[in-house]
């Protein structure tokens, strides 16, 4: 699905579990910006929060999925031992990429 010029992106925000760093942000950024139906993705360490611009709520869940499978669950989220283990591979690997 291209993003079609002219139509309105929406904006959306949601605060995730397990954003500790800049890996952390690297990799979430990275990740994310692969989804061809997102743009702008911005991560703030500071605040746990990921914005993007989409064009459909189906958009939105294919990022909470990809979060979750990252390790970055939402706050609306279970926050399990698997997904912290997930976060910690995650962040190693966003340190380790240039």
């Amino acid at each position: 699905m291209e993003l079609l010029i002219g139509k309105k992106l929406m904006k959306t925000t949601v605060q995730v579990q397990n954003l500790k760093c800049g890996g952390c942000v690297k990799t979430i950024s990275n990740k994310l910006s692969e989804i061809k139906e997102i743009k702008d993705v911005i991560v703030e360490k500071d605040s746990s929060s990921v914005s993007f611009d989409h064009q459909s709520a189906d958009d939105a869940s294919l990022v909470k999925e990809a979060l979750k499978k990252m390790g970055y669950p939402t706050v609306d989220d279970e926050n399990g031992f698997v997904d912290k283990a997930k976060s910690f591979m995650s962040c190693a690997s966003g340190r380790m990429s240039k």
